[in-house]
């Protein structure tokens, strides 16, 4: 299957979009469903460095953990799920358009283990396709709306 890729124009600095859309402790502010998120090293996140989410999934908090794929501020970066039965591969892009517009694209993709294969494409894929443009919806409005 191809991944799910959403896009949207964010009339702020490619720096400032790719520092938000890629800060795990602010992903809670746009990211219907996450609870908290964080680095596991305090240090510049570089190639292997693991990125800790925990999501409300059902009624209950789960926490997810995901390496850095790839990292090159401030135009990509990539993250791929580790454990669980369900593994988002995250690309996020950052184009300036402007000096004081970009062009943010999100492109997820997930992998199913165990129960999860049969998960993937009957629940996760069209819930994330429904939940994508809104996510990015909300992050254009909070980057917008900060000053």
């Amino acid at each position: 299957m191809s991944p799910i890729i959403t896009s949207t124009e964010v009339d702020r600095a490619a720096e400032d979009v790719f520092a938000y859309a890629t800060d795990p402790t602010r992903f809670s502010e746009w990211q219907q469903g996450v609870v908290d998120g964080r680095m596991d090293d305090s240090g510049t996140p570089s190639v292997g460095t693991r990125c800790l989410t925990t999501r409300r999934i059902g009624f209950a908090n789960r926490q997810v953990t995901a390496e850095l794929a790839h990292i090159d501020p401030p135009k990509t970066w990539g993250v791929r799920g580790i454990d669980g039965p369900i593994r988002a591969v995250v690309d996020v892009t950052v184009e300036p358009l402007t000096d004081t517009r970009s062009r943010l694209t999100i492109a997820i993709d997930f992998e199913g283990h165990g129960i999860g294969k049969v998960l993937v494409p009957l629940v996760v894929r069209s819930g994330a396709r429904k939940e994508m443009p809104a996510n990015l919806a909300t992050l254009k409005q909070r980057l917008e709306g900060a000053t």
